[in-house]
């Protein structure tokens, strides 16, 4: 029913949010007539900026667009091209081609299933394209995805990175954000067991949970308070008969939105109060930056049930993976099998999704990566976020990773 109510929702908020943006269309196109109402026009501008806040207080499963056209590559600027490399019903290898003869270093970034797109990691692609030939996992929306296209769990998404690097091929690197840490760390270590001449040079961690036992936050907490019966009752919904993947049972991407909006409500509302009030003072471009970061993060993404809860009991319940318990299709993933990947592991000083020493744990895992090929970097004065993407990423955090894949490349 969790699905249902939220539908049910979102359309009785329907024709209020479109009322909203239909008269604050006809407020702008009024305002130059203020001028010579000087009284009026606080009243007018407060009113648009009430029907702005209305109309675009919504969630949309619409996945926004990259927006890369052009790159600067040394001295040129060069066009971008997206490439469908290879897709399968849940998950699309993307390529950003650049029209260039360089030859560049092969990076597979692996972005959350976490409800929301693959474009959240904009900022961290954009940072890498200069230097690096791109790829990503553009992941599907389970809501579009029919019933026929089968189950998708913890061992698919882990059969998908291993896939993406195969079709990439030998000598690529692979650097994972956040909650896919794990998965791409057991696809490299079954990879290295089987000696697959896919294996990635290089693997980079951001700020993903190896191990929730060490200093846990709020988020590890919630997921060690209730049995995993609790979150298969509580929120996993059916997706409507109106849409492709009718009757697929998911995990739905406005429930995580709504709990990571939780974690940091007065965040979210002081921002809401400061758009209100840039739109007031008519400050545009202020007001323009605000839409377009929460346009982006109110589009959100279901999850398949399955890999959702999987991913609750292995990672944040069970410990699998740090325990040496994982298994991946009844075979143990061995971490020590890894040796000739180098890897390095990146977390944020004031992260409170995933704190410091739970990425870090992977470097333990790994005994057999020489010495020489493990690094570890804690960027100080960043939340999760600011690991990857903003300027501590682009000017502190990613020279390091791009030293670490040049000298593995």
């Amino acid at each position: 029913m969790i699905y249902q109510l939220w539908q049910a929702q979102q359309d009785a908020q329907f024709p209020a949010r479109a009322f909203a943006e239909s008269a604050g269309r006809i407020l702008r196109q009024w305002e130059p007539m203020t001028a010579a109402m000087p009284f009026a026009a606080p009243f007018f501008r407060r009113m648009g900026a009430t029907f702005d806040l209305i109309a675009n207080s919504r969630t949309t499963h619409a996945r926004p667009d990259y927006g890369f056209t052009t790159v600067s590559v040394g001295n040129r600027e060069v066009e971008v091209t997206e490439e469908v490399i290879h897709s399968t019903p849940f998950g699309t290898l993307l390529r950003f081609a650049k029209d260039t003869p360089v030859q560049q270093p092969r990076i597979l970034v692996v972005a959350p299933m976490s409800g929301h797109f693959s474009t959240l990691l904009r900022g961290t692609v954009e940072v890498l394209l200069p230097d690096h030939d791109v790829y990503i996992t553009d992941w599907i929306n389970a809501r579009d995805v029919p019933l026929s296209a089968g189950n998708f769990g913890f061992d698919d998404f882990t059969d998908h990175i291993i896939q993406f690097l195969e079709v990439m091929g030998p000598g690529s690197h692979v650097l994972a954000v956040c909650q896919p840490a794990p998965a791409t760390l057991a696809a490299v270590a079954l990879m290295a067991e089987d000696r697959n001449r896919a294996t990635p040079a290089s693997m980079t961690l951001m700020a993903g949970p190896i191990d929730t036992r060490v200093s846990p936050t709020a988020v590890n907490e919630l997921a060690q308070s209730k049995p995993i019966d609790w979150f298969e009752r509580n929120l996993i919904g059916t997706v409507p008969a109106r849409y492709a993947g009718a009757g697929r049972r998911v995990y739905p991407g406005a429930v995580q939105l709504q709990a990571f909006m939780s974690m940091n409500m007065d965040r979210h509302m002081k921002a809401h109060r400061t758009h209100f009030d840039n739109l007031v003072a008519g400050n545009l471009e202020a007001a323009e930056a605000h839409r377009r970061f929460y346009d982006e993060y109110f589009a959100v993404m279901d999850l398949p049930a399955d890999y959702y809860i999987q991913t609750v009991q292995r990672i944040f319940q069970d410990h699998d993976l740090p325990r040496g318990e994982l298994m991946h299709r009844g075979r143990q993933v061995r971490p020590e099998a890894i040796r000739r990947t180098a890897l390095m592991t990146v977390e944020g000083e004031r992260d409170d999704i995933c704190s410091i020493g739970q990425t870090m744990a992977a470097l333990d895992l790994c005994p057999n990566i020489p010495l020489a090929n493990r690094h570890h970097h804690l960027q100080t004065g960043v939340g999760h976020y600011g690991v990857f993407s903003g300027r501590r990423w682009a000017g502190e955090v990613y020279p390091k990773v791009r030293a670490m894949i040049e000298a593995n490349s």
